[in-house]
């Protein structure tokens, strides 16, 4: 983390997504009120009616013949965003909804940092808990009893930063970056399509050159549930082809958990850290072992 630099004034909101419409709703209904007038560039991949109801500041992104372009679709939404000026970057994945001081804490932590992937905590909301209404400025904090950020990353006392965060611990479900830092990374790498290995390169290529990962204190997400599969059987192809992307640009294998169960299962086969084998299980070849 390096010294401060100017206050951002034009920050933009960027989110992907394909379905998960209510999610959206909710998503937007907050952030015009804890973002009132910021302008949220929302990418619609292969999805006309959501391109039909977010008017103006919709990117179409057509459907991709090997899963969802989520990679693409990211750049594609920060292109449009910096094309309107934007000074700084908020990726805000569709099933989250922003805390009241999330663009507040990440404008204020760009304003003391440089070269800098800035991520706040994110808390996963139980089944069934609604998404509350969200507070008008200065009244009470809607999420505050609901608070339990991911305990697998850090999640700082309001308004403190912890600079030297774990590169393999990056994700794009919150994340806020400057264009000038944005440019210096190249964005996400496209060779990855559908679920699995985006974030993780971009962890990577943060680290090669020298950019921090800083985690903000205050700048809450909240991840809406929806069922999710663990692991992730139905990305199995998606883990499959991304994983192959990752070992051919930096030598190892990414997501060694997911790839360890899927075998396990008998939906993949890999070889594990050393080996090269890694593909889909023959029609067959699947079950336990």
């Amino acid at each position: 983390m390096t010294g401060p630099t100017s206050r951002a004034e034009n920050p933009a909101v960027v989110t992907i997504a394909h379905g998960r419409h209510a999610h959206l709703e909710h998503q937007r209904r907050h952030l015009a009120v804890v973002a009132p007038g910021v302008r949220h560039v929302v990418v619609a991949m292969d999805d006309p009616v959501l391109a039909q109801r977010c008017g103006p500041d919709v990117v179409t992104m057509p459907a991709h013949p090997e899963g969802l372009p989520l990679a693409a679709a990211r750049n594609a939404g920060v292109a449009e965003a910096i094309a309107g000026g934007a000074d700084l970057l908020v990726l805000l994945d569709v099933d989250c909804v922003p805390g009241p001081r999330l663009l507040r804490r990440y404008v204020d932590a760009a304003a003391r940092t440089d070269r800098a992937l800035l991520a706040g905590p994110v808390t996963y909301l139980p089944e069934g808990t609604a998404v509350p209404a969200p507070a008008p400025p200065g009244g009470p904090d809607p999420f505050e009893h609901l608070t339990d950020p991911h305990p697998a990353r850090p999640a700082p006392p309001d308004g403190q930063l912890v600079p030297g965060g774990d590169p393999a611990l990056f994700w794009s479900l919150s994340v806020a970056l400057t264009p000038a830092t944005w440019e210096e990374l190249g964005g996400f790498c496209e060779e990855y399509v559908g679920y699995g290995g985006e974030d993780t390169d971009l962890g990577v290529v943060a680290h090669e050159r020298g950019v921090d990962l800083v985690w903000v204190g205050g700048a809450h997400a909240y991840h809406q549930f929806h069922p999710v599969s663990r692991p992730p059987v139905e990305h199995a192809a998606d883990i499959v082809r991304n994983a192959h992307v990752f070992r051919r640009r930096w030598g190892r294998w990414p997501m060694e958990g997911w790839l360890r169960d899927l075998d396990a299962l008998g939906v993949l086969r890999w070889g594990g850290p050393a080996s090269d084998e890694l593909r889909l299980a023959d029609p067959g070849e699947g079950g336990l072992r």
